[in-house]
């Protein structure tokens, strides 16, 4: 369940901070009712960013197929990085 506080609670920085380091999620932010900001900690920040570079990832690799460009066996791949790197 998302965490929704008024604007005027960014006075007291180190209940926001706590806030954010235990509940590991944004934290919604209100002004006049209204939703103003999110505040989040770093490591939720760079969670959030991996995931969107995951989807990002996985949209073009859906674009190329529906391109119709030719995909690689994953067997074949690995095998050929294994004797690359095995062999120095």
């Amino acid at each position: 369940m998302p965490v929704i506080r008024p604007i005027t609670d960014l006075r007291n920085t180190n209940e926001i901070s706590e806030m954010c380091h235990k509940k590991r999620e944004p934290i919604f932010i209100t002004k006049n009712g209204y939703g103003d900001l999110v505040v989040m900690s770093i490591e939720t920040y760079e969670s959030q960013l991996a995931i969107v570079g995951v989807y990002k990832k996985l949209a073009e690799a859906e674009a190329q197929i529906s391109d119709g460009i030719t995909l690689l066996d994953g067997e074949e791949v690995f095998k050929k990085l294994r004797k690359k790197y095995a062999d120095k």
